[in-house]
């Protein structure tokens, strides 16, 4: 089939490799406008576009569709169908009907539950133990046009952000190719979205990156989990003018029976090479790998020997 493809991160690239190798031509690929990255703000291209420009494929990189003088340059590729697979940018009802079998998009949660921008990070953060891919006829709304195909996957317990999205890349890839080929034979059918069970992935947004030791050590844990690689979460240790550290990996701890709740933030007392921190609830965190402003990713004990950190110290919320 002829194909229009939209996306953005490595997550598309996944899926834009293994349409072309199911043999599906590529006749034109959209993209996000590559972004500065670095201290010296150098403009990046996406993965996709860096896969592209590899293998050839036409490139437009539309900063909006909603401009009608967009529309043409989609018009004149004739495509069979514009598979659309985290781009980033609104597809309004004027280009969801130029191709001539409508957009497919590559959802990565099981609809209608996680319909947004960020269904692999909300999953893991609220505790999900399953989640899956769905593919959807894009309509005019958020994520809320007809079901395709569908596959479940269940998120392991310590599994973080980046790993799911690996697997859920590798499962999109294969069932955008499967959902093509039936779209091609007349054998695929669309299934409403049911009514119930409809949630929001919301964007993440910056605050959210700062660990909050008033909520419980559970809910803290996700959130590391779910936020590795990107976009990581944030405490500062209250020493001097501030240290500032990124958290990568955690595990909860029961509180206490009997004994008094520790204040949030507070370091508590803990086996040599080991850091636990009070958080809400009576819960505790115990943290198990991170990293200061300029170093390396570390396992705490690593961490601790060239840092102590003492119990009756706190971390606290980054400033603004």
């Amino acid at each position: 089939m002829r194909l229009i493809f939209a996306g953005t991160p490595e997550f598309a690239a996944t899926a834009l490799r293994a349409l072309a190798a199911a043999g599906h031509e590529i006749a034109l690929v959209l993209t996000r406008a590559d972004k500065p990255a670095g201290r010296g703000q150098v403009l990046v291209a996406s993965p996709v576009k860096e896969l592209a420009l590899q293998q050839g494929y036409p490139i437009a990189q539309p900063r909006t569709l909603r401009d009608r003088e967009t529309w043409p340059v989609l018009q004149a590729v004739a495509a069979d169908v514009m598979v659309v697979a985290a781009y980033g940018l609104i597809l309004p009802a004027e280009v969801l009907a130029i191709p001539r079998l409508g957009c497919l998009n590559i959802h990565a949660s099981l609809l209608p539950r996680w319909r947004g921008a960020a269904p692999i990070e909300r999953a893991i953060e609220a505790g999900d133990v399953r989640t899956g891919v769905t593919i959807m006829q894009m309509d005019a709304g958020l994520d809320t046009g007809p079901m395709l195909l569908a596959e479940t996957v269940a998120i392991h317990p310590e599994e973080t952000g980046g790993a799911l999205r690996e697997r859920l890349a590798a499962l999109g890839a294969r069932l955008i190719v499967k959902a093509l080929a039936e779209l091609e034979s007349g054998a695929l059918v669309a299934t409403g979205q049911p009514e119930q069970g409809v949630s929001y992935a919301a964007r993440i947004l910056k605050p959210e990156t700062a660990l909050d030791w008033n909520q419980p050590a559970g809910q803290l844990a996700n959130r590391i989990r779910a936020f590795d690689p990107q976009p990581g979460v944030t405490a500062v240790l209250a020493r001097g003018s501030g240290v500032a550290l990124k958290i990568w990996r955690a595990r909860p701890l029961a509180a206490a029976a009997g004994q008094p709740a520790p204040q949030p933030a507070t370091v508590l007392a803990a086996p040599p090479g080991s850091l636990r921190v009070a958080c809400g609830g009576g819960t505790a965190l115990e943290i198990l790998e991170l990293q200061r402003a300029g170093s390396r990713r570390m396992a705490v004990a690593d961490f601790l020997k060239g840092f102590p950190i003492e119990p009756g110290e706190r971390l606290v919320l980054p400033p603004g």
